[in-house]
């Protein structure tokens, strides 16, 4: 059985640790639909860059899930 405080510090690191990639992911498909509605001939610079970050903003949120999975696996 998982101990309640470690199961709530899994818990915490993967819900805050999405929340900022999240946000992060939308922000950037908004901003970069703004800026192909404002200049459609750049398009496919603007996509090759946002997909790279939304990659990066991504990983993240890969890294608070592997926190959260040591912690429910390997402390607890």
């Amino acid at each position: 059985m998982i101990d309640p405080q470690i199961a709530l510090a899994a818990a915490l690191a993967i819900g805050i640790g999405a929340i900022g990639p999240g946000i992060g992911i939308g922000l950037i498909g908004s901003k970069a639909s703004e800026a192909i509605g404002r200049n459609p001939d750049a398009a496919s610079k603007i996509q090759t860059g946002m997909i790279l970050a939304i990659a990066f903003a991504e990983a993240i949120a890969i890294y608070a899930l592997v926190v959260s999975l040591i912690l429910i696996f390997v402390v607890a």
